[in-house]
């Protein structure tokens, strides 16, 4: 699955644009920002500045990831958003689907993470060398032998949800990294950003935006 990158030919789904920032819905298997070499050129930031030229990256979702992503139009908002980011003042929820049925009903997650060096992007849990990884949970619904739940991270690490998900015993379907046998067998990653709020940089609002899991 993550050997060919063939991203996704579809039209930019913007969501809210003004004279500050930019938020567009973030398709499956497209990179955020360019990989290394030429076939990993194409990614949302350079779709996004071929239609907004000013567009400044703030922040950045997992390839395999779908969702509602913000982009700066300004430096002044760049700024802006990038200090609220570092400060945890933002405030995201993923949709995902799970393998296997959970008997409770919320919890919590709290499992410092790491880069997994030989096995890069690939992340593992360390309780040693690990940085701080807190992601809170509830059940949307289950049946089928799997769960929909509603993600809420307190903390922004790489690949957090999908590694605390599976270190629960129940890894999100679709992920080639995390999950094995019929649990991988999905055409996606099944894990989408469906809210994003923040203040905006023109005056401090708070606002929050939203875009619909497509599965």
């Amino acid at each position: 699955m993550h050997d060919v990158y063939a991203p996704p030919d579809t039209p930019l789904a913007v969501l809210h644009e003004d004279h500050e920032v930019l938020l567009v819905d973030k398709p499956a298997g497209l990179l955020s920002v360019p990989g290394k070499g030429e076939h990993l050129a194409d990614c949302l930031l350079t779709r996004v500045q071929a239609a907004f030229p000013t567009a400044l990256l703030v922040h950045r979702l997992d390839r395999d990831t779908s969702g509602v992503m913000v982009f700066a139009l300004t430096p002044h908002a760049q700024r802006h958003l990038g200090l609220q980011f570092e400060k945890r003042q933002t405030k995201k929820t993923y949709v995902a689907r799970l393998w296997g049925e959970m008997t409770d009903k919320t919890g919590t997650v709290n499992l410092p993470l790491i880069v997994d060096w030989p096995n890069r992007p690939r992340q593992k849990v360390d309780h040693q060398e690990g940085r701080e990884a807190v992601t809170d949970w509830r059940v949307l619904r289950t049946g089928d032998g799997e769960t929909r739940v509603r993600l809420m991270p307190r903390t922004g690490r790489s690949h957090q949800l999908r590694v605390h998900m599976a270190e629960i015993g129940h890894p999100i379907l679709g992920d080639p990294f995390y999950s094995a046998g019929p649990a991988r067998d999905f055409p996606r990653l099944m894990l989408h950003s469906e809210t994003l709020q923040f203040r905006h940089p023109d005056g401090g609002k708070g606002v929050r935006f939203t875009a619909r899991a497509p599965f």
